[in-house]
């Protein structure tokens, strides 16, 4: 289920896109009350936008945009809405995003090219460990693209390693969509209950939510502890719910594939100007073919590295590694500047952790601190030690560390209406 323009040479795929891209820019400015305004404030005519280089002259949306003006974005009037969901509200106050019945047709078209991609097929059945209610798109996305590809779907939700095992066994699915780290819980309950995984129906996990690959596409040290403990083949997926698309490797498994019927994406640095190829930049979308909520040049937050060449699966588009950080949760620690995700990566080195929150807060005299919150086997100050050179060797930070119980980290990581585990607690201003 390739689409043709996933295979087309990139100058094609560049006029297709910007043939969509003056379809989009003319929807918002006759029917979005925010981009007429940020148009006719910043003298912007349309019609002069005939390239995507050109995208350049307008300016880019941010999530306080959306977070202050939510309403304005809407193109269509609530009677057109079907279904609403909302931002996951990590990173400020959740934003409303509205979906029209044209709308949940093309998000059902998304995911099922995007699973299709890592390998799903009508033949295969899918165990979702990811809820559909909370407001949450991608489980509402998994399930209608399941649905669009003709899979089966049994949808268990998230958690409860003793239900999941349970379906498993009973319904025999072939993938499973989840958390990565929640497949070394399943592991872990089956080793306990005498379940031998290698026996088991499932071939492939689609990954949501946590990296498991790093910058040279190799497994990072999550992947490879998944990988020791049950042999199955694992696929990232990148999305959110502004975009409303998502990003799959294929079975190449080099970098999730940009769908150019569906979407624009640029990589930026701080001043809003793409970065030099190879460069990792800030993710910043245009959305194509969405009537109730559409974006144009909509910051992420997400820092990624794109890659431009040719994927030998055949298809021509350009492909995003995994997200090195949250742009707002980059962190200056005495002279070192990085990303979370470079930690929980080191963290997942040692055998003894079981599990963990980093926590991230500013000091009396307005510098960051790191503190690890950890769960773990080996309690010594031995340990502790080991774990800090580990960090000095790394990454250049010598964090503080707390040993701490699961039940703790629990309420942490998972507090009242989250919908997936929380791993850094950022408590700056």
């Amino acid at each position: 289920m390739t689409p043709n323009i996933a295979t087309k040479s990139q100058s094609e795929i560049t006029l297709f896109q910007q043939l969509k891209l003056k379809e989009t820019l003319t929807y918002v400015s006759e029917n979005s009350p925010f981009y007429k305004k940020v148009f006719a404030e910043n003298s912007i005519e349309i019609g002069q936008i005939t390239s995507l280089k050109d995208l350049q002259q307008l300016p880019c949306t941010t999530k306080d945009d959306l977070q202050q003006h939510n309403d304005k974005f809407f193109c269509v009037p609530k009677t057109k809405i079907i279904d609403y969901v909302t931002t996951s509200g990590t990173m400020g106050e959740p934003v409303t995003v509205g979906l029209t019945e044209q709308d949940l047709v093309r998000l059902a078209y998304n995911e099922a090219i995007s699973l299709a991609a890592s390998g799903i097929t009508s033949e295969d059945t899918v165990q979702l460990m990811t809820t559909l209610d909370r407001r949450f798109m991608a489980g509402l996305a998994y399930f209608s693209g399941l649905r669009e590809l003709g899979a089966s779907v049994i949808r268990v939700g998230s958690g409860v390693p003793e239900l999941q095992w349970d379906s498993i066994l009973k319904f025999e699915p072939t993938y499973i969509i989840c958390v990565p780290s929640f497949l070394l819980k399943l592991v872990a309950y089956a080793t306990k209950n005498k379940i031998n995984v290698s026996e088991t129906s499932v071939k492939a996990a689609i990954c949501i939510g946590e990296p498991i690959r790093d910058s040279t596409f190799k497994l990072n040290a999550l992947g490879k502890k998944i990988s020791e403990a049950w042999n199955i083949d694992l696929y990232s997926t990148y999305a959110s719910t502004e975009m409303q698309t998502a990003f799959n490797e294929c079975s190449e498994k080099q970098g999730g594939h940009l769908h150019p019927e569906l979407i624009i994406a640029e990589i930026l640095d701080e001043n809003n100007t793409p970065v030099a190829a190879g460069k990792i930049g800030e993710l910043v979308i245009t959305t194509l073919g969405i009537e109730a909520m559409p974006l144009v040049r909509f910051k992420t937050g997400d820092m990624v590295q794109a890659h431009t060449e040719p994927c030998s699966c055949g298809r021509n588009t350009l492909r995003l590694g995994a997200v090195v950080g949250r742009k707002q949760q980059m962190i200056k620690y005495k002279g070192t500047t990085l990303y979370p995700p470079a930690m929980y990566n080191l963290l997942q080195d040692f055998k003894q952790i079981q599990s963990f929150v980093i926590e991230v807060f500013q000091n009396e005299i307005g510098t960051d601190e790191i503190l690890l919150k950890v769960v773990s086997d080996d309690l010594s100050e031995a340990f502790k030690n080991t774990l800090k050179d580990h960090f000095r060797a790394k990454i250049r930070v010598s964090p503080g560390i707390e040993f701490t119980t699961q039940e703790r980290i629990e309420l942490l990581q998972s507090p009242k209406m989250s919908r997936k585990p929380i791993l850094l607690v950022d408590r700056r201003n």
